[in-house]
């Protein structure tokens, strides 16, 4: 066996490893395939036999389960490949619908969610996102999800890497975004008929600095803090400026004289 034969024996041995060890990242690291919350503020529930049980950071949630963020709630949760996704105020979002397909992550029913895919080495790492309206195809990147609670109206919005588009109930092509961009999917249109819109993100960052600046000028009291998902709130609802507070009343009328005595 010369030198030449020798190296392509260990190269091979190595790739073989290397796709065993890119396996064992995608498979569930639990029998189960649970997602932890790592962070989580407000009211936020899993539905258990229909009843709602509030979820703290450490807690986990199984397969086809059902979690409901109040309108504070939100939390972030981490699967075994080092994915995420964040929950936001008012959703309701399924995990993992279909166990038979482990890339298939989420079912938004409505609210909205921010999902991170992890990658495996640089390679990509395929992922589905379904809503009433869109399904979202994934290979490894950070992205966006809104459904409309009115009309299941489904909003994509890329901030890093690619995710490809189709309609759930209209079969047509499929559309891919990339950074920066974004795309709403209406029940009744084709997607062929929707728009992809360019400047989605840089809108959202820019409505964030807005807010805060408003807050900091007409309370300047008041401590900014930052959302999850940008904007900022000084109290009140997440993503809510208070009002400033209420000029002064006028000040009460001068109390009249007594009446002067008088003698007869």
């Amino acid at each position: 066996m010369n030198v030449r034969h020798i190296r392509g024996v260990g190269s091979g041995i190595l790739a073989v490893l290397s796709l065993a060890v890119c396996s064992a990242q995608v498979l569930p690291d639990q029998p189960d395939g649970a997602a932890k919350v790592i962070s989580l503020t407000g009211q936020v529930s899993v539905l258990k036999d229909s009843q709602p049980w509030a979820l703290n950071v450490g807690d986990t949630i199984q397969l086809r389960q059902v979690i409901v963020s109040g309108p504070d709630g939100f939390a972030q949760f981490q699967v075994s490949d080092g994915s995420t996704f964040e929950v936001y105020p008012n959703s309701n979002v399924v995990f993992r619908k279909n166990p038979g397909n482990w890339r298939d992550l989420l079912d938004v029913l409505v609210g909205r969610v921010k999902i991170h895919i992890q990658k495996w080495g640089g390679q990509p790492n395929p992922n589905r996102v379904l809503t009433p309206t869109a399904v979202i195809s994934v290979r490894g990147t950070t992205f966006d999800v809104s459904v409309n609670d009115d009309d299941e109206t489904t909003v994509v919005t890329v901030e890093e890497g690619v995710v490809d588009v189709r309609h759930a109930l209209r079969p047509g092509a499929t559309k891919t975004l990339t950074a920066g961009e974004s795309l709403q999917v209406y029940r009744d249109q084709p997607l062929a008929q929707s728009f992809v819109d360019k400047g989605e993100v840089a809108r959202r960052i820019m409505h964030g600095l807005v807010q805060a600046v408003y807050t900091a000028i007409t309370n300047p009291g008041v401590r900014v803090a930052r959302l999850p998902g940008g904007g900022s709130t000084g109290g009140g609802l997440p993503g809510q400026t208070p009002p400033p507070p209420p000029p002064p009343g006028p000040p009460p009328p001068p109390s009249a004289p007594p009446p002067s005595g008088g003698g007869h």
